[in-house]
């Protein structure tokens, strides 16, 4: 009694595990989400750059990220296949298109060539009374504007019915007038064929016409005139006058440099050089942007299957003294971290003076905060109503071998200070075990309507590209390309 009591119980508990709502929506299994996150580098102006390259970092295929830069590679990767267009976005808004048509490897790492294009115009969008105005009725025939398609008037149906009737001509030669408004126009120049003379068709209907008349030319005439009264003239039998003669084109120059040493070789086997194109494939745009070069220039692309709404990314302080409050804290932070920040001196002791009396020391003027040089300050809205989250990167001054380089991620608490959630601190002679992190912007990576922040790991001969996720005040890695190595001859 006791087990048929518990079976019972579990039967009663499982119509209210079905009606359990923590996921809303299933996806559609049979329609696999497929998007590619790339960067794009150039170099010169943006929309016409100089030179360009396209890097693949990730796709999302079936939910799991891949690596764009090896995934379904048959040679080149799925993410630089010929004919894939890329949206290139900052802060989440389109800038324009780039269309690959070449793919090559550099330095190992397979990078994509191609052409930037503008975004295509967008329709503009008609208000009501425009789309009213776009459908005509019958009214629109006694209405003076103008309209897109012909008039019906009152006596086009008598017409056609006349029309029909008279089977559309008479003996007398008369055609009935078609329903055209312009034809019962009495101002309206009217062509009309030139009747046929009943007369002999020679020079009677010559002589009848006011205009001169061209003749073919009598072979036999041979006299200064003839009996029509015409004459011609005698040029023709002057031999110094001069003729004019349809020109010959000139003989082609003699090839000296084709030899026919076998002029009776009939081999069919037998190899000839011909001039003309080259059969192998033909590369549409060549690489042109190599290594690292100091201006060179990062945007995020993205390409999907499905058409999404545009995000953008950009934080709005609802308080404008907020941002230059963060970005100071942040600044102090960055500054201690590259240990810029100089020592605080200890506070004087007050001096006597003649009277005996203690005389208050002046405190020491702050010192001037050191400079933070190619500092770069960004701020995102990674998610509708998810609060800011702010990213600051900059390095120290001096030779490059002697530099130091700090990224910081950091989101306002609940008190309106500054929380840092991740800290990177290198140099440059630590950058192959420890790269430097150089933001490119975020970019809903696994498409699902949140930002992920994307990185470029920059280390001393070689780099990687990394997703970082910011979620319930922690930042964590959730993707990072095969590492590929570049020149730094050119930086």
């Amino acid at each position: 009694m006791a087990s048929a009591g518990l079976a019972g119980a579990l039967l009663c508990a499982m119509p209210l595990a079905a009606q359990y709502v923590g996921q809303v929506s299933n996806p559609d299994k049979d329609k696999p989400e497929l998007r590619s996150i790339a960067v794009l580098e150039w170099t010169g102006d943006e929309g016409s750059p100089k030179a360009s390259r396209l890097v693949p970092v990730a796709v999302l295929d079936g939910g799991a990220l891949q690596d764009g830069s090896v995934y379904l590679a048959r040679p080149e990767p799925l993410a630089l296949a010929p004919e894939v267009e890329y949206v290139l976005q900052q802060d989440g808004k389109p800038l324009g298109l780039y269309d690959i048509k070449n793919a090559g490897q550099q330095l190992g790492s397979w990078v994509g060539f191609g052409a930037w294009k503008p975004m295509p115009a967008a329709h503009p969008k008609l208000s009501a009374a425009q789309m009213a105005k776009t459908h005509f009725d019958d009214d629109d025939a006694q209405s003076d504007q103008p309209v897109l398609h012909r008039k019906h008037h009152a006596d086009d149906s008598s017409k056609k019915k006349s029309s029909d009737s008279s089977g559309g001509g008479d003996d007398s030669g008369t055609s009935s007038a078609p329903s055209d408004p312009a034809a019962n126009d009495p101002d309206r120049p009217v062509l009309h064929k030139k009747p046929d003379s009943s007369g002999d068709s020679g020079s009677s209907s010559t002589a009848s016409s006011n205009g001169p008349v061209l003749h073919k030319k009598d072979s036999s005439d041979s006299g200064s005139g003839d009996s029509g009264g015409t004459t011609t003239t005698g040029s023709s039998d002057d031999p110094d006058r001069p003729v004019l003669h349809k020109s010959k084109k000139p003989k082609p120059a003699a090839d000296e440099a084709s030899v026919d040493s076998v002029p009776g070789d009939t081999d069919p086997d037998r190899p000839r050089l011909m001039r003309g194109k080259s059969s192998g494939p033909e590369i549409e745009v060549a690489p042109s942007l190599m290594g690292v070069p100091p201006d060179l220039e990062q945007t995020v692309a993205v390409s999907d299957a499905q058409t999404r709404p545009v995000h953008p990314w950009d934080y709005t302080w609802a308080n404008p003294g907020d941002e230059a409050k963060m970005k100071a804290s942040l600044e102090d932070t960055a500054r201690d971290a590259l240990g810029l920040n100089a020592p605080v001196p200890a506070p004087k002791t007050a001096r006597r003076t003649a009277a005996g009396a203690r005389k208050p020391a002046k405190p020491a003027p702050p010192p001037e905060p050191a400079p933070l040089v190619d500092e770069q300050f960004r701020v995102f809205e990674l998610a509708y109503g998810s609060g800011a989250t702010l990213v600051l990167s900059a390095h120290t001054a001096g030779p490059a071998t002697q530099q130091k380089f700090v990224t910081l991620i950091a989101q306002p608490d609940l008190y309106g200070n500054v929380l840092v959630l991740s800290k990177n601190v290198t140099d440059a002679a630590h950058l192959d075990f420890k790269p430097r992190m150089r933001l490119v912007d975020a970019v809903d990576a696994m498409a699902d309507n949140r930002g992920e922040l994307l990185f470029e790991l920059r280390g001393a001969t070689q780099r990687q590209f990394a997703l970082y996720r910011v979620l319930r005040g922690q930042a964590e890695q959730l993707f990072v390309t095969g590492s590929g190595q570049f020149s730094m001859a050119s930086e």
